[in-house]
């Protein structure tokens, strides 16, 4: 019986533990959205967590690993927004729209406060060799490998009208959402993400099951046009 109730305690604050480095590295996220991962240390976190530094130095022993950790927190965030909740949907055309259109929406919603956290850490890493850069020049991969894949079997099945490659194609789509967040974040002129979605919308090229356009901004359903 004693070890049942130790073994519940042990779980429990197991979970908790769980839970507090969770929020941690939520607020993490946010904060190299804006001030980078450079901008992270235990002490800035114990401000605005309200949690002591030893405590944090439970969860995180340097602040090496508190930036690979934020790193994965903000891709764990960006595939929960845009990458999940379209792998039900039909490969090809549909997913790949479906796909842009909520990276965009994730990007004017500003789920971070700075933007997307994955586009401001790697603008801040990308000419740093190490670990950090490492994850993120994989999580680009896999990204734009997602992108290639979904143009590859629209290309293959006749759903979309497209000269060009599908590595092509999908370089332009990461170059359009990349660039959007970028300029919103300078101008704060949501237009910016009607022009990345027009763009997107010719490189991809014409729907032959019924033209699906993208959804205006504001967030309204998906439709086929008239």
């Amino acid at each position: 019986m004693q070890a049942r109730q130790e073994t519940g305690v042990t779980g429990s604050r197991h979970a908790r533990g769980a839970r507090t480095r969770s929020e941690i590295l939520r607020v993490a996220a946010s904060v190299a959205s804006v001030d980078g991962l450079e901008g992270l240390s235990i002490g800035r976190l114990a401000n605005e967590t309200g949690l002591s530094k030893s405590g944090l130095f439970a969860h995180f022993g340097s602040k090496h690993e508190l930036q690979l950790a934020t790193v994965e927190e903000a891709l764990r965030v960006f595939s929960a927004e845009v990458v999940a909740p379209t792998r039900a949907l039909p490969e090809g055309a549909i997913r790949l729209r479906e796909r842009c259109e909520r990276w965009l929406d994730y990007c004017e919603r500003e789920v971070f406060p700075g933007g997307c956290a994955f586009a401001a850490t790697s603008v801040e890493f990308d000419s740093r060799p190490g670990a950090v850069r490492d994850r993120l020049a994989q999580a680009t991969r896999e990204w734009v490998g997602l992108l290639e894949s979904d143009i590859a079997t629209a290309m293959n099945a006749g759903q979309v009208c497209i000269a060009e490659s599908p590595e092509q194609i999908a370089f332009e789509l990461n170059a359009l959402g990349m660039t959007a967040n970028w300029q919103y974040q300078l101008s704060r002129d949501s237009s910016v993400f009607e022009k990345a979605r027009r763009a997107m919308a010719r490189a991809i090229g014409p729907y032959a099951g019924g033209t699906r356009s993208f959804r205006p901004s504001g967030g309204a359903d998906h439709g086929d046009a008239e």
